[in-house]
């Protein structure tokens, strides 16, 4: 047995939360060999680190497997501000502080969900939606960019969950339990039931800092809750992130429809890409004798999508039809997504496989390309 066998494991073991090994990060403070005990020293970011416990297992699991060591004996000390910010420069990849999904480089694809009204179902379908990526084995986050009126921590069961701080200019977002990264003003709030009163352009920094402040990792898919309409967050989205993509909203609904192409409309003004429309609350099976049932009527999907393509000039593929579905419903109060063997389920899965596979479509996508 060796310090350098033990360092060798070490190297092993990854940050639960900067995901990164502890090496790298240069977390091992020190390592001591005393018989057949391997006594580690270890620097936490900050004192109050809430992945403690389980950076614990992992070294132990790690280290007990080198020859000759039996014990582990950790014990924990706290970053000075040099090393967090030696930290900053790791995790940034030695950028300068910026949004890391508007860079040239980034291969992660922003989609922003969003609708022309309040009500129909938005919120919910990005939970879910972001649930059946992760099942395919993607890797995502979501922002919960509708300021005012947030709900994405409670659909997804991450009621009182609080952002790890680095320092006070870069934060780490918590995972659910399927590993998806949130970033919501809840979770910055001293109370749930405070409200939050900004004026427009406050929430442009809000946006900016929610993106440039938070470490998320290598991330597949970063999806956006935008709030209702066209207001100011779905404005600096655009200017923020221009290779963002728009998913619009729609219920079945004839009325509704008109309202939803006022959202596709503003993303074609800011020149971001229209990646499809999604008929939340579509006709569902009647449970006693399976005929269909359109509890909001019908064709608002392909009417957006219509709608769309005449302005656009070009396709804007209708992604899926969800239907409505109470079950689902009482799923997002609970904090439990995607109830299993549903069709609900089913539509949601099938979209998300087809914005997987539109990932190795270039097409009328913008190329960090430069004349020369």
């Amino acid at each position: 047995m060796s310090i350098e066998a033990i360092n060798g494991a070490l190297a092993t073991v990854i940050d639960p939360e900067l995901r990164k090994p502890l090496t790298e990060l240069g977390m091992v403070k020190s390592v001591k060999i005393s018989g057949s005990t391997a006594e580690i020293e270890i620097f936490l970011t900050i004192s109050g680190c809430p992945m403690k416990d389980r950076l614990s297992d992992d070294i132990t699991k790690a280290v007990v497997g080198v020859s000759g060591i039996t014990r582990v004996a950790i014990e924990f000390d706290v970053m000075s501000d040099e090393q967090r910010n030696e930290i900053k420069r790791i995790i940034r990849g030695g950028n300068e502080k910026s949004i890391p999904f508007a860079r040239p480089d980034s291969l992660t694809r922003v989609f922003a969900i969003a609708s022309g009204k309040g009500g129909v179902g938005k919120s919910s379908l990005t939970a879910n939606l972001a649930v059946a990526l992760a099942a395919r084995g993607q890797r995502v986050g979501i922002l919960d960019a509708d300021v005012y009126g947030h709900s994405i921590p409670r659909i997804l069961g991450m009621l009182g969950a609080r952002p790890t701080a680095i320092d006070n200019t870069t934060f780490i977002p918590p995972e659910d339990i399927r590993g998806i990264r949130v970033a919501s003003m809840e979770m910055f709030k001293p109370q749930r039931e405070d409200p939050v009163a900004y004026r427009g352009p406050i929430l442009h920094k809000v946006l900016e800092q929610l993106l440039a402040d938070a470490y998320w990792g290598e991330l597949d898919f970063l999806l956006l809750d935008l709030p209702p309409g066209t207001g100011d967050i779905a404005i600096s989205l655009g200017q923020l992130i221009p290779s963002s993509e728009v998913v619009v909203v729609t219920t079945p609904q004839i009325a509704a429809a008109e309202v939803a192409e006022r959202a596709g409309r503003l993303a074609h003004q800011l020149k971001q890409q229209l990646a499809g429309v999604i008929e939340n609350m579509s006709a569902f099976p009647c449970p006693h004798c399976g005929e269909k049932i359109s509890l909001f009527g019908a064709g608002g999907g392909a009417e957006t999508v219509a709608r769309l393509e005449r302005l656009t000039g070009g396709s804007v593929p209708l992604l899926g039809q969800i239907p409505f579905d109470p079950a689902l419903r009482s799923a997002g109060d609970a904090g439990t997504p995607l109830a299993p063997e549903n069709p609900s389920t089913q539509a949601l899965m099938e979209i998300a496989e087809r914005l997987i596979k539109r990932s190795d479509s270039l097409a009328g996508r913008r190329l960090p390309l430069s004349a020369r």
